[in-house]
């Protein structure tokens, strides 16, 4: 087979490096890819916003699977362009990706279809949202309706902080057109964990468990990121837990979707908060999370090109998944700045040390090749990896990968993975 992949972060870095140790592949493209990717797959000079063009090279090159990394154009309908070609692509439609292009409709359908989440209002006019935060308890959340990289939600502990987030979004546009209309919902609180399920409209698979750390700042201080580091499996997360998260929240929403005449095809990530009250949805995402995947998809054993083929075929009831039992860790090192202003061209150092290092993967996020050498390009610059045997060993050993590797003003948390402890601690006290 010949794939071609869609993006140029540490997702696609980690979905190319997942993808040819499948039997099926042959050759693998990635549109545009970066310096990491390049290794492995060759990069395509095309962007991921230029539909078009990547219809016309999928077309040339006789492309038998397109996977779709980032969330843009998926919203801009790029399975939809793809498939009216006669092109097999992973993915969900347009209408479907809407769960991710627009918070408030995720909303709306959660209300709808009865999945718990945190109440809400929604607003177009910046008095009448400003009126409403005279009135609410605080903290609250402010949320830009439509895509921000990650970085459009944010936590207010009182009115001024809430006004300056509204003035932000809705009048100094700094999300852009994200922010024509936004959200202001309950601040909920617990512990965040993600959940990942492969659908293919009708059945699905939940794929193993895990946390991202979405502050920039050690101990979840700071404005949100993209994602500084994630670990997988999350301890938190019991069989019976586990269980009630598929019944009340993914289950329902694949049926839901179904129902209203838009099934949901590809990745369905949920971001929850477990409360007192138990699990409810943050946000949902229409394709693998990043960096959860860098931590998720090393601990798979399974074919993942036979999956997201049983996506496309509806065959995914006929799937069964393995998984290593040991603990994954993925530390993001950012570029300094992040993520605010930061710069680029910063040669990267230590790689190949790196990597010596036993199960641990270095997956690139913004890099690429410049003279022959690995510069920085982007603000989450790499993914340090590493399998461990427990959640302890893991962390050891991608910290001992992680300070092999240098760039200038290079950043990174050093906290990434310690919440399991105390989750691990309780459960061997149960035990015993």
């Amino acid at each position: 087979m010949k794939i071609l992949i869609i993006g140029s972060g540490g997702r696609e870095h980690v979905l190319a490096w997942k993808i040819k140790q499948s039997p099926l592949v042959k050759e693998i493209y990635c549109a545009p890819g970066n310096g990491g990717i390049s290794k492995i797959a060759e990069c395509v000079d095309i962007s991921v916003d230029d539909i078009p063009a990547l219809i016309r090279f999928a077309s040339e090159k006789k492309i038998d699977l397109t996977v779709v990394g980032p969330e843009a154009p998926l919203v801009a309908g790029i399975v939809d362009d793809f498939e009216r070609e006669g092109l097999k692509v992973f993915g969900p439609s347009k209408e479907a990706a809407q769960l991710e292009g627009s918070k408030i409709f995720a909303k709306e359908f959660m209300y709808e279809w009865n999945i718990p989440t945190a109440g809400f209002q929604k607003f177009c006019i910046i008095e009448e949202a400003k009126e409403y935060l005279r009135q609410v308890m605080f903290p609250v959340v402010v949320k830009a309706d439509g895509l921000a990289a990650g970085k459009g939600v944010i936590i207010c502990r009182d009115f001024i902080e809430a006004e300056k987030a509204v003035d932000e979004i809705m009048a100094e546009r700094i999300f852009q057109e994200a922010g024509n209309q936004i959200i202001i919902e309950e601040c909920l609180e617990g512990e965040e964990v993600s959940i990942l399920a492969i659908s293919d409209g009708e059945c699905y698979c939940l794929l193993d468990s895990s946390q991202d750390h979405k502050r920039i700042f050690d101990d979840d201080v700071g404005p949100n990121t993209g994602g500084m580091g994630a670990y997988s499996p999350a301890p938190i997360l019991t069989e019976k837990l586990y269980k009630t998260i598929e019944n009340r929240i993914i289950d329902p929403v694949i049926r839901g979707m179904q129902k209203s005449g838009t099934p949901f095809k590809g990745v369905l990530y949920a971001g929850l908060m477990i409360t007192f009250d138990g699990p409810m949805v943050l946000e949902f995402n229409v394709r693998f999370g990043d960096p959860e995947t860098q931590a998720i998809l090393p601990r798979m054993k399974s074919d993942i090109v036979e999956l997201m083929l049983a996506s496309c075929d509806g065959q995914v009831g006929n799937i069964k998944l393995e998984w290593d039992k040991r603990s994954c860790v993925c530390v993001v090192m950012s570029s300094g700045g992040y993520p605010g202003e930061y710069e680029k061209g910063k040669e990267i150092s230590g790689l190949k040390d790196a990597e010596k290092i036993e199960d641990t993967v270095v997956f690139h996020a913004g890099t690429k090749k410049e003279d022959g050498k690995i510069v920085t390009s982007g603000g989450r610059v790499l993914g340090v990896t590493s399998l461990g045997n427990g959640i302890e060993t893991a962390i050891e050993q991608v910290y001992n990968a992680v300070d092999k590797i240098n760039f200038e003003r290079c950043f990174f948390r050093r906290d990434i993975g310690s919440k399991a402890f105390k989750w691990v601690s309780h459960r061997s006290q149960v035990t015993r």
